[in-house]
């Protein structure tokens, strides 16, 4: 037995699988845990086989490319997350679907089962810090040897730990990948089954898949919000960077959101047209173009991409929200790179990588560069819609590296076109002010909004939940909705803005107002403003609307502010799709009206129930800015 054995302190069912294993290997270095994908120098080519009911079964193939492993799957659907996967195993309270109530037996027996299939492979134990060096938790991965790239991902995604130079390492997670089960026992279904023991301090999370997203990357999410729930914080589910002005001029801004809320767009440097100037919006109507003109604008300096930790011990007394980067590596979609130009800097990460990085749904050959343009081709002849590459965070150009106090928390929407003549609920401006109890509200109900891509087909608009990391939570609604509440109350100095993507009214903005809010606020130093330069927005769900607003000399049109000064949508239009937004908010807040909820939380929502205006959610909690 590896003498590295040793060093573990594990819980009595894991001792027994791993000293009944026929091998057990411990990799010391993330090049070894490479190495390891191919099993010599000399293979270029695997695939990933497992006997199921007696015959060979194909879950993946891995190419060696120059700058790094291309995996790719022969199935579409384990080219992407299945939404539905999660299913609890344990008694604990939770909302999310328990094991033996969907499959009527109970998760102790697979487990079991899981453990006995384990024992007779030759195993990999990846250790690794759920959350990051500074700040994460001892976590292992136990994982088939043949399956060494799915450890690689791991060791990328999280804090890889050498475990020698340590003296004890007790895991807070264990992960367990068991991939054959997937057709055995659920039909081919991505389940991942997630087993809390609070007084053990353990989270075991089974992973009966190969695809990083549903265990190594959202699965080790849940681990952090378990892990939060029991000591009270939360992991956000945000985007974060450092604006620094032309002038040199500091801010931290967060940007929270339901999938395609706008994220990874906080981190994207403004988009310009091939004059250089930035196209505002299209006029759907009328056709018209808007442009401004922007000389220099901000520098971006990336906190998070995906997980803010926003743990107790980093808190500072600045009545601002400090959060830092709960992991090591970001697991990047590559669907907008489709030539080279698209994304410098990703590009120039993935191809000339200073060491090697994990491809998914990409077309490799043996030995040449895989190029992140190059999507494979799911069965339909189109390309993957969600090709990823693994990406290092000390990769990435003015990272940083310790924890931040925000500014401003923004929260994106997806907004549909919406005119008089077709009213929907994209009638939110160009950014809105809003006070922290409207804040709460709009994390609770999450819109997953217009054209969601990680929503197949033309879906009505549907709720990601609380704080929009609800997909990935396993307890119940309302704790999370009171520990955010609790978070909130405990920042007054971090101010929050509403801003739309996709559309304003009646043009076509894709995700230009974040752009343009983003440098906005950056030069005004955040929500930095008296009050006579707001005025209430028509619909008190939008909190305040800006009187004016001047980005780099240039004035932003009113109709972009405002949008019920549109021609094309007009008050009658705007109060029709204000009308869906409350009808939506009603439903979705339904699922809190619950004994457990916090009394101010319970204000909040009455007073959203009476059509409040939004004096009286400033009245509940302060906007805190000067008369």
């Amino acid at each position: 037995m590896n003498i590295l054995f040793e060093r573990f302190e594990l819980p009595e069912e894991l001792r027994k699988v791993i000293y009944n294993s026929p091998s057990v290997i411990i990799p010391t270095s993330k090049d070894q845990l490479f190495e390891l994908i191919f099993g010599n120098e000399y293979t270029d080519k695997i695939e990933v086989l497992y006997e199921v009911n007696g015959k060979s079964v194909k879950e993946a193939e891995v190419v060696r490319c120059r700058n790094g492993a291309a995996v790719n799957y022969p199935e579409d659907y384990m080219r992407r997350r299945d939404p539905d996967c999660m299913r609890i195993g344990d008694d604990l309270p939770t909302d999310k679907p328990r094991f033996k109530d969907v499959y009527g037996y109970e998760f102790s027996d697979l487990r079991r089962e899981t453990f006995r299939w384990l024992t007779r492979q030759e195993l990999i134990l990846v250790p690794f810090k759920s959350g990051g060096y500074d700040y994460g938790y001892d976590s292992l991965l136990v994982c088939p040897r043949n399956a060494a790239f799915f450890g690689f991902a791991m060791a990328q995604l999280q804090a890889f730990v050498d475990l020698r130079t340590v003296e004890s390492f007790r895991p807070r997670a264990v992960v367990y990948a068991a991939p054959p089960f997937r057709h055995t026992h659920f039909g081919g279904k991505q389940v991942v089954v997630h087993c809390r023991y609070p007084e053990m301090q353990l989270h075991e999370v089974f992973s009966y898949n190969l695809y990083p997203g549903p265990s190594a990357k959202k699965g080790i999410y849940s681990v952090l919000i378990d892990i939060g729930e029991q000591e009270g914080w939360v992991t956000a589910h945000a985007s974060s960077a450092r604006i620094i002005t032309p002038y040199e001029n500091e801010m931290v801004m967060m940007h929270e959101g339901a999938s395609g809320g706008g994220k990874s767009e906080l981190l994207q440097d403004v988009m310009r047209s091939p004059d250089g100037r930035v196209l505002l919006g299209v006029d759907l109507v009328s056709g018209e173009e808007r442009y401004i003109s922007m000389s220099d604008t901000c520098t971006i300096a990336p906190v998070t991409d995906d997980m803010a930790m926003c743990p107790p011990s980093i808190q500072d007394g600045s009545g601002k929200l400090c959060l830092t980067d709960g992991e090591d590596g970001w697991f990047v979609r590559v669907d907008g790179i489709t030539q080279y130009g698209c994304e410098p800097q990703y590009e120039k990460i993935a191809i000339h990588s200073q060491e090697p990085l994990m491809f998914f749904n990409l077309q490799a050959v043996p030995r040449a560069t895989c190029l992140p343009w190059e999507h494979v081709l799911d069965s339909n002849g189109k390309p993957c819609p969600n090709p990823r590459v693994i990406v290092p965070r000390r990769l990435i150009a003015n990272v940083v590296n310790s924890p931040v106090e925000v500014d401003v928390r923004s929260f994106g929407v997806r907004m549909p076109p919406a005119t008089a003549k077709d009213p929907t609920y994209g009638i939110m401006g160009l950014m809105h002010i809003i006070p922290p109890a409207l804040a709460w509200l709009w994390r609770l109900v999450a819109p997953r909004g217009f054209k969601n891509p990680s929503v197949s087909g033309e879906t009505p608009l549907g709720s990601e939940g609380v704080g929009s990391y609800w997909p990935f939570a396993t307890g119940k609604r309302v704790t999370q909705a009171n520990l955010l509440l609790e978070q909130i109350m405990a920042c007054p100095n971090t101010r929050y803005v509403l801003i739309p993507n996709q559309h304003i009214g009646s043009y076509r903005v894709g995700f230009t107002a974040e752009w343009i809010a983003r440098e906005y606020l950056a030069r005004r130093g955040g929500v930095n403003m008296k009050m006579d330069r707001l005025s209430p927005a028509r619909c008190a769900l939008m909190g305040y609307a800006l009187n004016e607003m001047k980005v780099d000399g240039q004035r932003i049109s009113s109709r972009f502010l405002r949008p019920e000064l549109q021609e094309s949508l007009g008050e009658d239009g705007y109060d029709k799709g204000a009308e869906i937004l409350y009808d939506f908010f009603t439903k979705v807040l339904a699922d809190y009206n619950l004994d457990e909820m916090d009394p101010t939380g319970r204000k909040i929502i009455e007073c959203f129930h009476d059509r409040g205006s939004v004096e009286d959610y400033c009245d509940i909690i302060p906007l805190g800015l000067r008369p």
